[in-house]
């Protein structure tokens, strides 16, 4: 493997998860009695440019299939989060009616929603057909297919070019980084902005979030790194937020580097020293996070042995991507140790975990079986959930999350 920027030939491991399903693979109970494929989950670290990445094991067009099983809006937090953002960037660029505005894998329309409820023109690009349908449903334009250089050229015949493009946890999915971003030079409009959200590295090393890693996030971003290679395609990140959706992400602004009426902004330089300061440009930080996984690991595993030699009920709330990220990496298979999952989205209801093939069901199976501890897998909203499942206290019942480390609550 080459690194998908730089092309420098990938040597140094950062963590080795061994193998793992597609996370978001939930299982039918008629597939529970077929070869179930698993993926090497092992992600490495270029030397040169310190973008960390996995390889491309499982096709993205196969990952972000017909019935995909994430939507955006199954998240109040997450909703909050998103009409915020509208409400803001609506002011800070000064849209209105004759504005242009295109998200990049808009899922179920959580966002652009809000931009319609202002009269703002607006569409999206969703390469997921159940998604795309979600959003139609809400009255949002939607273009199922995946966006990069020969598309974004067709969407600028179509729709011409944008003030505004929108991409939020979506630059990790794309293999094929350098088509990704050339397609954005060319559909974003001469004086437009481009904002994007992703996860930020130094905070995925920091707290221990090796759970975010799993087959559909290619790479593993700082803002250094990304600078560098938005440069490389005419593009200037030209401010850069601190925000702290998915345990601490970044929002990122750009530019076309020939507009210069936007400044740089002093947020920009304070990052790159912060990265710097915490050793993100340096190999010596990535080496300990392979052992800080494996303590978690261990940890996670051992307290399941003891609840389960003690008679303990457990349950988990939240069919996330990470948690079956979590669950594989720990070996956890079949009902001895946790014996259900519940999920607010129907979309996962009456399915299994992938790799674990443990049960989802909907939030009642909580009332209805009272265990003794919960485990909250999306720690992200952890607050948001255990302030919906309060009730489990009546019984004496116990929430507990796992990242950045065990914690019962």
């Amino acid at each position: 493997m080459k690194c998908r920027y730089c092309s420098n030939p990938l040597n140094f491991v950062f963590i080795d998860m061994v193998n793992s399903p597609p996370s978001n693979s939930f299982l039918t109970a008629e597939q529970l009695n077929e070869v179930e494929p698993y993926f090497p989950l092992k992600v490495f670290v270029c030397e040169k440019c310190f973008l960390v990445q996995i390889d491309e094991y499982k096709h993205h067009d196969e990952i972000f299939s017909q019935d995909y099983a994430y939507f955006s809006s199954f998240s109040r937090s997450w909703l909050k989060h998103s009409e915020d953002y509208v409400s803001m960037i609506i002011g800070k660029l000064g849209l209105d009616q004759n504005s242009s505005v295109m998200e990049i894998a808009s899922n179920d329309g959580y966002l652009l929603q809000y931009f319609v409820k202002q009269g703002i023109p607006c569409f999206g690009i969703e390469p997921t057909a159940n998604t795309a349908k979600a959003a139609r449903e809400k009255g949002i334009e939607t273009i199922e297919d995946f966006f990069g250089f020969h598309s974004a050229r067709k969407f600028v015949v179509l729709k011409g070019t944008q003030d505004l493009i929108i991409g939020n946890n979506v630059l990790a999915h794309v293999p094929n980084i350098h088509d990704f971003i050339a397609g954005i030079k060319i559909a974003l409009k001469e004086s437009g902005t481009l904002t994007m959200e992703f996860p930020h590295l130094l905070n995925l090393i920091k707290y221990n979030q090796f759970d975010t890693i799993y087959h559909e996030h290619y790479s593993y971003l700082s803002f250094h790194t990304l600078v560098n290679v938005f440069a490389s395609h005419g593009i200037t990140l030209y401010n850069v937020d601190e925000i702290p959706t998915h345990g601490g992400s970044l929002r990122i602004y750009g530019r076309h580097s020939e507009y210069t009426k936007l400044p740089i902004s002093d947020s920009v330089n304070a990052l790159i020293r912060k990265e710097f300061d915490f050793g993100l440009n340096s190999l010596d930080i990535y080496r300990q996070f392979q052992n800080k996984a494996d303590g978690i690991k261990n940890k996670f595993l051992a307290f399941l042995l003891e609840q389960h030699q003690a008679g303990k009920k457990i349950a988990i709330y939240g069919a996330a991507a990470k948690g079956n990220t979590l669950l594989n990496y720990c070996g956890i298979k079949g009902t001895s140790l946790i014996q259900f999952a519940v999920d607010a989205s129907p979309f996962k209801q009456g399915k299994y975990l992938p790799g674990a093939h443990i049960p989802v069901y909907s939030e009642q199976k909580i009332k209805d079986e009272k265990p003794d501890y919960v485990i909250i897998l999306p720690w992200n909203i952890c607050d948001e959930i255990a302030n919906q499942l309060f009730y489990i206290k009546e019984w004496g019942g116990k929430f507990l999350t796992v990242i950045p480390e065990l914690k019962l609550f």
